[in-house]
């Protein structure tokens, strides 16, 4: 068995998963109780997540976008989870491929890398076939230590960083505890800005990059 991550870091609310997955806080619990993501740190009401789950939860907005099924992507996680842990569509060697596909069918599929071939992994035994991968899923989650989907829109945000180990993975200024949210609100007034500018010493560009991200996280939320 592949030696995998088994300890969840960070602590997250569905809503602040739902601003770095790109989706809305129900979005998120509906996934968790359907089996496309793990709440690792509660799985009881209200549940917590954690940073691996967020990368997770990143992964399956992603291939939803790219038209794979719900059923092939939990199909996926059921057949890789006891080989690659808690969090298979993250650590094993996943991409997806539409070569194949059948023509009534208009989205992608997963496939695993395995002995340096790709193989159909989403549709379960029997329906293995050797195809060239088009696109790889970890290129997903590198988004999320910068400040998660919203980059996809946005990536001239420099300053927005998510690191489990710093305020429980709350996305912050870059190398700082200082929260991105706290910037932005306090930007909204000039004594605000005064006191980010003088108490904080934070940069124009560090606080220009909070308030983006915010702005962005916030629509996507509305939005959803």
């Amino acid at each position: 068995m592949q030696s995998v991550q088994e300890r969840p870091l960070g602590w997250y609310l569905a809503r602040e998963v739902g601003w770095l997955a790109g989706v809305s806080g129900d979005r998120v619990g509906q996934w968790a109780r359907r089996g496309y993501v793990r709440s690792s740190r509660s799985g009881v009401a209200p549940r917590v997540y954690s940073f691996e789950d967020v990368a997770e939860a990143m992964v399956v907005h992603e291939l939803l976008d790219r038209g794979v099924p719900h059923r092939e992507i939990l199909q996926t996680i059921k057949n890789l989870r006891d080989t690659h842990g808690h969090w298979p569509l993250t650590t094993a060697p996943l991409a997806t491929s539409d070569l194949h596909r059948n023509l009534k069918d208009k989205g992608e599929f997963l496939v695993l890398e395995r002995d340096g071939e790709q193989v159909d992994i989403g549709r379960g035994e029997g329906a293995e076939t050797f195809l060239p991968s088009l696109w790889s899923l970890r290129a997903v989650t590198a988004l999320l230590r910068n400040g998660g989907w919203v980059l996809r829109e946005h990536p001239d945000i420099r300053h927005i960083e998510v690191d489990p180990l710093r305020l429980g993975g709350t996305p912050t200024i870059r190398d700082r505890r200082v929260p991105a949210e706290k910037v932005a609100m306090l930007a909204q007034s000039r004594p605000g800005l005064k006191a980010l500018r003088e108490d904080y010493e934070l940069t124009t560009d560090e606080i220009a990059d909070a308030r983006t991200w915010y702005r962005a996280v916030s629509a996507l939320e509305a939005a959803a």
